[in-house]
């Protein structure tokens, strides 16, 4: 017995040693380098929450010089001391030269906002265009500062991803890496811009990385941190909402109340996104009509916004004054629900216009607005048992923005941190679960999400959907010559059946293929001046299966390492 205990210990002993041994091997050889990547990281989270709050302050600056105003959360008040013809042609002199700069520095005309981040994350190895996302900062910034009714975040979130792409390119990042260092400059920029560093890490990871891979948490709280800090030393520790008056939740007996408010928030929801795309078809469809240069198209929305702002000028900007009046339960029942309408156009403009712009401050004032006037129903109908009309506010504020951003746990964290008000969570929680699980049935997962999809972008459905696309057949194939391929004489029987795929192709245009036809391999071509089609290979099915299969796993162990 004795014996046994002594082998055992000796055993337990030598383990121990073994694995100290491999610890240290790993901080030797690894620890400088996972050292030398947080650093990496912090700064990252230095640059893009200074980007952050220099395009914050340069919005304020500008507005401050249009609207003549020295506060701009108040820029609703301000505005309507104007002269009426002010208000209609700072919003023109705007959308012109957004119109101008989209025009020279972007091939298509079109603003890169939050969209194109989510899909740099999945398909480009954590890399955005450079040169558009400098140009469409630029004109975003001019948009807010003119009257545009859009959000910071959309603009502030692809500001950061240029920043970390520039980082990539000198630091020449593989595909993991580049995406930490996405999701690090994404963090540092929300939680720089709404003095959130909770939400801004949930939001890289939830939104843009779309995982929460233990890997990358650390790296992205280190930025997130650091851009949060950045914020306090310039704003200090102050939350972007003061409420007057906090509400009360009369707990079990209210609840069915926030249930069926999350419900309306998510068709409210629902109408925001379907708005922005009808706007977006019917401004294409009549530029198109009228051939209009695409410069003057943000300059025709800067009109229809002034003229808008003439009779309504909350829409202005971000929405900051009315989205406190809704929380301070500042607004009648009626002005509650025309400025919930109105809201809805003017972003739909803005966006449609291709005026730059995100859509998460939109969406909280349109929240706001929501549970206000759902809150004035609910406490009139039972008043012995229901809180105060600002808590369905401040719920409904969630719920909107959740179901819009497709993130109902970084959206709940950025509410909580934006009003600093912990002790209502389970009335927030219960509204953002409703309105996301209804939205995201009705559209495609999200407003990001959707908006991909409207380009041919298949992300919604997750790596088995999308992953076909990155795989190009002239990458999977087999070359003629190889022992393995089928002879030139085949590929050109085949070609001249009708069953080939060109070499640029990717696997998610060949896949359908093998099963319509129902064969082992196509003829890969390429098209050269005089000669239609040449054979350069063949792609066999049992290849294109593999390669898929390999990127899956790679997926799968990024996502859980």
């Amino acid at each position: 017995m004795a014996q046994t205990t002594r082998a055992l210990l000796r055993q337990y002993l030598t383990q121990t040693i073994a694995a100290l041994r491999d610890g240290w091997r790993v901080l030797v050889h690894r620890g400088p380098s996972q050292i030398q990547f947080w650093f990496i990281a912090l700064a990252i989270g230095i640059a893009a929450g200074l980007a952050a709050v220099l395009f914050r302050k340069g919005i304020t600056a500008l507005q401050s010089a249009l609207y003549q105003t020295e506060n701009v959360q108040f820029l609703h008040s301000s505005a309507q001391l104007l002269p009426w013809y002010m208000i209609l042609v700072i919003p023109i002199v705007g959308g012109l030269v957004v119109g101008i700069i989209l025009h020279v520095m972007t091939d298509d005309g079109r603003v890169r906002s939050v969209a194109d981040v989510i899909e740099g994350a999945a398909l480009t190895d954590g890399r955005v265009e450079t040169k558009q996302g400098i140009a469409s900062m630029v004109a975003s910034l001019i948009t807010l500062s003119s009257g545009g009714s859009s959000g910071r975040e959309g603009p502030v979130v692809h500001m950061a991803a240029v920043i970390s792409t520039w980082v990539c390119a000198r630091i020449n990042a593989d595909g993991i890496t580049g995406r930490d260092l996405l999701g690090c400059a994404v963090a540092a920029a929300v939680s720089a811009s709404f003095n959130a560093p909770i939400a801004g890490a949930l939001f890289a990871l939830e939104v843009v990385l779309r995982h929460f891979a233990v890997h990358a948490f650390a790296p992205i709280v280190i930025a997130s941190v650091a851009g949060t800090v950045i914020n306090r030393l310039e704003y200090g520790d102050v939350t972007e909402f003061v409420l007057n008056t906090p509400g009360s939740l009369q707990f079990y007996v209210e609840l069915p109340a926030f249930l069926l408010l999350g419900l309306l928030c998510g068709l409210v929801a629902l109408a925001l996104m379907q708005a922005i795309f009808l706007a977006e078809d019917m401004g294409s469809h009549v530029q198109n009509w009228l051939r209009l240069p695409r410069w003057l198209r943000p300059a025709i929305s800067g009109a229809l916004l002034g003229g808008l702002a003439i009779w309504f000028p909350h829409i202005i900007g971000v929405g900051y004054e009315t989205t406190i009046r809704a929380l301070s339960g500042d607004l009648l029942l009626t002005s509650a629900i025309l400025f919930a309408v109105i809201k809805v156009v003017a972003v739909a403009i803005t966006m449609g216009g291709r005026m730059g712009g995100g859509v998460f401050s939109p969406s909280l004032m349109l929240g706001a607005l929501t549970g206000l006037a759902f809150g004035y129903v609910a406490t009139s109908l039972l008043p012995d048992v229901s809180g105060t009309a600002t808590l369905y506010a401040f719920a409904g504020m969630g719920a909107v923005a959740a179901a819009v951003l497709g993130a109902p746990i970084s959206t709940t964290l950025i509410v909580f941190e934006l009003t600093g008000d912990w002790q209502i969570g389970l009335a927030v929680m219960v509204s953002v679960s409703m309105s996301t699980a209804l939205a995201s049935r009705l559209v495609d997962r999200s407003f990001f999400l959707t908006q991909l999809e409207r380009r041919g972008v298949h992300l919604a459905a997750g790596p088995q959907a999308y992953l076909l696309a990155m795989l190009r057949a002239g990458a999977v194939m087999r070359p003629l010559g190889d022992a393995r391929c089928m002879s030139r004489e085949e590929c050109e029987a085949m070609i001249a059946e009708g069953l080939s795929i060109p070499a640029s192709a990717t696997l998610e245009a060949a896949m359908p293929v093998f099963d319509r036809a129902d064969v082992a391999c196509l003829p890969v071509v390429i098209e050269e001046e005089g000669e239609t089609e040449k054979p350069v290979g063949a792609l066999y099915h049992v290849d294109a299966l593999k390669a898929y299969n390999r990127a899956l796993a790679a997926t799968a162990a990024e996502e859980h390492s």
